[in-house]
């Protein structure tokens, strides 16, 4: 029984921070789907459609259409690869431009929202994050 309440517990709190992150970000024309693209590829450079699905665990058809969207606003281009139905994803210099802002916004909201949290706890919380993560990912 504990394991419902765990999971409805982090179901919750991914909802608010997402919520929150969106907040942020629709001032500057962003939602938090695409800041984790474009957050993707300014830490890992030049990605294909599928590595960023991989990557942030996102099944194809929203994927697409995130994309299309920052290829819309001029944030992305689609490079093709050497197989023609692959395209590298890459950011545009307008979303370089952009990117400081973006990021300084996200880190101030992540900041409010870890103020009552302890840094040995957040320290805690995210060694558990990435030891849970990379085991389940074995599986």
């Amino acid at each position: 029984m504990y394991n419902h309440e765990l999971f409805h517990t982090l179901h919750q709190l991914s909802r608010h921070l997402t919520n929150k992150l969106n907040e942020v970000l629709k001032p500057m024309g962003l939602y938090g789907s695409q800041w984790a693209v474009i957050f993707a590829l300014k830490t890992k450079g030049s990605l294909t459609q599928k590595e960023l699905c991989d990557y942030l665990f996102v099944e194809a058809p929203p994927m697409t259409r995130t994309i299309q969207r920052l290829v819309k606003q001029g944030y992305v281009r689609q490079v093709p690869g050497k197989d023609k139905r692959e395209k590298h994803i890459q950011l545009t210099d307008a979303a370089l431009n952009e990117y400081p802002n973006w990021e300084r916004a996200v880190t101030e909201q992540n900041k409010l929202l870890l103020k009552h949290l302890p840094e040995t706890s957040q320290k805690e919380l995210c060694t558990i994050q990435i030891d849970w993560l990379h085991k389940l990912l074995k599986e």
